[in-house]
């Protein structure tokens, strides 16, 4: 395993982020594995070297969280030895405050997400979405404050608009708050609107990238093999409204054949080619199995070919933008 600096920061991170949405309570989210069949995949990767982890407080209904924490201090002797990150936005209950990025929910939130992960602080806490409803200065104090706490080390933001994120990051900066150090943002080889303004930004803030769905829920994984279906993409109905199976059939077309020459997985090559990306620190990929992990680790040494990189990128067009 690699590790790099997350943006500008000190902090060395695995380049590969292991995503637990996977692992929770299925009841809540059918196609989540509880503890007992979560373990021994959360420890295959930590066996290879990631040290990084991503979680939400919405995932599962916070079960996420809870397996997460668990697991992680059973394979690791000491908490300093792994990067613990977890998200802030979406509902956690039916009160009109259960919600969003206001100081109450904010503040009730991570001592919540503290709780359910048994920690004292998490080293990432993130924005999982932009709030209209709050005023940017409420939200980025009220982070600031968790900061100052130590409830966090650092704080991060998810997919968004470029100009929401940089006047968050102006709003910190002229008051003398936390600036975020990292965007979780959607893209992979089928989705790529986030090259034209949130990339370039991010590089020149000296932000971390670490992109959800690096392989665009399954489907680049699946390029070339015979499964179509698998239990998540029968229960997943984002899948459609994130990709457009008609125009992206050309990349995945390209993505089986480029796999087939190199006689490896389509997978690592997906994860291959967005590790190959500028600015990309971690990808954070979702696993339910031991070959997800296995080729997640391994295309971290990968190395692609400038005319299979290009020949890979070529046919993208661009798109409506997806959060």
């Amino acid at each position: 395993m690699d590790y790099t600096r997350l943006g500008d920061t000190g902090l060395k991170v695995s380049r590969i982020c292991l995503g637990m949405m996977s692992f929770g309570d299925p009841s809540k989210q059918q196609w989540a594995l509880p503890e007992d069949q979560a373990e021994p995949v959360i420890r295959r990767a930590a066996d290879a070297g990631v040290t990084f982890f991503d979680t939400a407080d919405v995932y599962s209904a916070g079960a996420s969280e809870v397996v997460t924490g668990d697991v992680l201090r059973r394979i690791f002797p000491r908490r300093e030895d792994y990067v613990l990150a977890t998200k802030v936005f979406f509902p956690m209950g039916r009160g009109v405050n259960d919600r969003g990025l206001s100081r109450k929910h904010i503040h009730a939130a991570i001592d919540a997400s503290l709780d359910r992960l048994g920690t004292d602080y998490v080293d990432l806490y993130q924005i999982h979405r932009w709030d209209d409803e709050t005023p940017i200065e409420e939200t980025m104090e009220a982070l600031h404050e968790v900061v100052r706490s130590g409830k966090a080390r650092y704080i991060g933001a998810s997919s968004m608009w470029a100009w929401q994120f940089s006047k968050a990051q102006h709003v910190a900066e002229a008051n003398g708050w936390t600036r975020f150090v990292s965007m979780q943002n959607h893209y992979n080889l089928l989705y790529r609107e986030e090259e034209r303004e949130m990339l370039p930004l991010c590089a020149d803030q000296g932000v971390g990238v670490i992109p959800w769905s690096p392989l665009a829920r399954g489907i680049l994984a699946r390029a070339g093999s015979s499964v179509t279906t698998t239990t998540r993409t029968g229960s997943d109905g984002r899948i459609d409204f994130l990709y457009e199976p008609g125009n992206d059939q050309i990349i995945v077309d390209r993505l089986a054949e480029v796999a087939r020459e190199r006689e490896l997985p389509a997978a690592q090559i997906a994860l291959a080619w967005l590790l190959h990306q500028p600015t990309i620190t971690a990808p954070i990929v979702g696993a339910s199995k031991d070959r997800h992990v296995d080729d997640a680790v391994a295309a971290v040494s990968v190395t692609l070919s400038d005319k299979e990189l290009s020949y890979l990128a070529e046919p993208y067009r661009a798109r409506e933008v997806r959060f």
